[in-house]
């Protein structure tokens, strides 16, 4: 017997696509449909029509708002999201059900005259939307000046070409793969720039009585991934994160044993609170555990001296 029809909801970013392409080709390749068997409908996000700061429109979900809904209603029956862009509480009815192995975590710094953050000249434009970027930049080097850059990386890319800013920041995993490796100047290391928690992977959400699609997206599942992001989006909740407060986080698993390190900033660089711990994880809970406790150990240390905005 035929296996029914499944409908994948993306956004229509070339890396959106590219996405919502490679979860098509696993799913094709886990379960035995064909192509046809597996549809990719293409739905506009309120971040996609945002011209200005995402934080002056509410910040987390502008990106999956719209593709949840879909799932709710029936639209579609999975929803392929970059997980740095979910927020850390979603609807109850729905579950991210698969996490894909994990792309490189580092954020680029590409710049068509300088080679390095460390090369650039006193008071250099640098073209960023991301608040945790800024503030970082800020830290190390104060003398920097920002302007707003959006739009998807190739409207990014010719707006530096053409001179708009001198240099900007993406992330090393969309470069990738939208094989642009060759735009990337320096990969920022993660001593030097921790990313923003989930950042390069890529998760599958459905309905959570969709038991029909357990045995689909098994397969696809990469258990380091999910602790590590588990850890990462715990220690943000736990700080009320949204893209009103620079936040970065990064977890590691190495064997049973995970490391995370994380740090909140103000928005100006000035000050900087960072924390690192291990700990045993077994499950997605000892993950959540961890995140989520050191997440309030730094929230208590902040005390006062950075706002958390609603």
């Amino acid at each position: 017997m035929q296996s029914p029809a499944l409908t994948i909801g993306t956004r229509g970013s070339p890396l959106a696509l590219y996405q919502a392409n490679l979860v098509q080709r696993l799913i094709c390749e886990a379960s035995g449909r064909c192509a046809e068997q597996v549809v990719i409908k293409v739905l506009k996000t309120t971040g996609d029509t945002i011209k200005g700061e995402l934080k002056d429109f509410g910040g987390k979900g502008l990106f999956t708002r719209e593709l949840e809904m879909a799932l709710l209603d029936g639209t579609i029956d999975l929803a392929v999201h970059s997980m740095k862009d979910v927020p850390t509480v979603g609807h109850e009815d729905l579950v991210v059900s698969a996490i894909l192995p994990r792309a490189d975590v580092r954020d680029a710094f590409i710049s068509v005259k300088h080679g390095s953050i460390d090369d650039l000249p006193q008071g250099a434009l640098i073209g960023s939307a991301s608040l945790r970027r800024r503030a970082q930049l800020s830290a190390m080097r104060p003398d920097l000046q920002f302007c707003l850059l959006r739009g998807n990386v190739g409207t990014r890319l010719k707006k530096l070409e053409a001179g708009v800013c001198d240099a900007t920041m993406l992330a090393c995993a969309g470069l990738r793969r939208l094989e642009q490796d060759d735009r990337i100047t320096q990969a920022v290391e993660t001593d030097m720039m921790l990313p923003a928690p989930a950042q390069g992977a890529i998760g599958i959400e459905v309905m959570r009585n969709r038991a029909d699609l357990t045995d689909v997206l098994a397969p696809l599942n990469d258990r380091s991934t999910e602790l590590e992001i588990t850890a990462e989006r715990a220690f943000l909740r736990a700080l009320d994160g949204n893209c009103r407060t620079p936040i970065a986080a990064l977890a590691k698993l190495d064997g049973e044993h995970l490391t995370l390190r994380g740090e909140i900033l103000a928005k100006d660089g000035s000050l900087r609170i960072a924390d690192e711990c291990v700990g045993p994880v077994a499950t997605a809970f000892d993950a959540y555990d961890l995140g989520f406790k050191m997440g309030a150990s730094v929230r208590k240390q902040v005390g006062g001296r950075i706002t958390f905005d609603d």
